[in-house]
């Protein structure tokens, strides 16, 4: 049985920088690439994110075995120490991580990580 779980990260990005790109860079962490058919082969997972103004809240929903659990917060955590990824139309978005990390799962992220995880 998966374990469910939730890793919070704030970036700062200048305005121009996609804030999709940390999730890309995520995925690709994750799974090999950013664009891959299903399912994740190592945890099941979406990258939620608000902006305001510089600063990105991303919330990183996972399922997984427990076992894997520090296997996937580690990936995340080097894809987001990267501080950049190149996004599918070739420019290159940019930021600074300030803080990553374990985070308390809220009810609606449960419900996701259940539906995600296929529980």
């Amino acid at each position: 049985m998966n374990g469910l779980y939730v890793h919070a990260a704030t970036l700062l990005m200048e305005g121009a920088a996609d804030p999709a790109a940390p999730g890309a860079a995520i995925t690709t962490a994750l799974c090999g690439n950013w664009e891959h058919p299903p399912p994740c082969p190592l945890a099941a997972h979406h990258t939620g994110w608000s902006r305001e103004g510089d600063s990105v809240s991303l919330r990183i929903v996972f399922a997984t075995a427990p076992a894997s659990e520090p296997e996937v917060r580690r990936l995340i955590a080097s894809a987001l120490t990267a501080g950049a990824f190149d996004t599918p139309d070739g420019t290159t978005s940019r930021w600074k991580l300030l803080t990553s990390g374990p985070a308390e799962l809220s009810i609606e992220e449960l419900q996701h990580a259940e539906r995600i995880s296929g529980t």
